[in-house]
């Protein structure tokens, strides 16, 4: 199974320096030199990590064969993506791998049913889960504990406690 462990961003510097948005919580072996990372979309790696540091709070990486900002910048907005065997789990049980969520079905304190899980969106600020509603809408439900207090993979849902308003539908104008 395939996992994104990152995302390519801005060029850092005239060398070829990269940052990139961490999807991981083992940046140190996902992103560790030697490393070989496959890309989304396919034609842009594999890549070899060559050298990887920190900056001012963002992973900077550097890849074999990318040596100035030019090919740097070719490569800003690819996912970096592992394979992972398929019974795979992180280390932490309150963590989750987005494929583990997608699909599961979401429910309210009361058990009352309000849809699925479609897609885990990664902000700078914080994850979101994606919700499609029984009528077909979408609602961005963040994932945090004080929202989504339980995640039971097990009987394949979400409990959710949302604040007032968030799944309520929306009149249109």
């Amino acid at each position: 199974m395939q996992l994104v462990v990152g995302r390519i961003g801005r060029p850092h510097g005239v060398r070829g320096e990269l940052t990139v948005e961490v999807r991981t919580d083992s940046p140190e072996r996902r992103f560790a030199p030697g490393s070989s990372l496959l890309t989304d979309p396919e034609s842009a790696g594999p890549l070899k990590v060559t050298g990887a540091r920190w900056h001012s709070g963002r992973l900077l990486l550097t890849f074999a064969g990318v040596g100035d900002r030019t090919e740097a910048g070719r490569l800003r907005n690819v996912r970096l993506v592992v394979e992972i065997p398929d019974d795979e789990t992180p280390e932490d049980p309150e963590d989750f791998y987005d494929h583990q969520l997608v699909g599961l079905g979401v429910v309210d304190d009361a058990g009352t049913d309000l849809g699925t899980v479609t897609e885990v969106l990664h902000l700078p600020s914080q994850e979101l889960l994606a919700v499609r509603t029984p009528d077909g809408r979408e609602v961005l439900v963040p994932f945090v504990l004080e929202i989504v207090p339980e995640v039971d993979l097990a009987a394949k849902r979400v409990r959710v406690t949302p604040p007032p308003g968030l799944f309520a539908d929306v009149p249109e104008d």
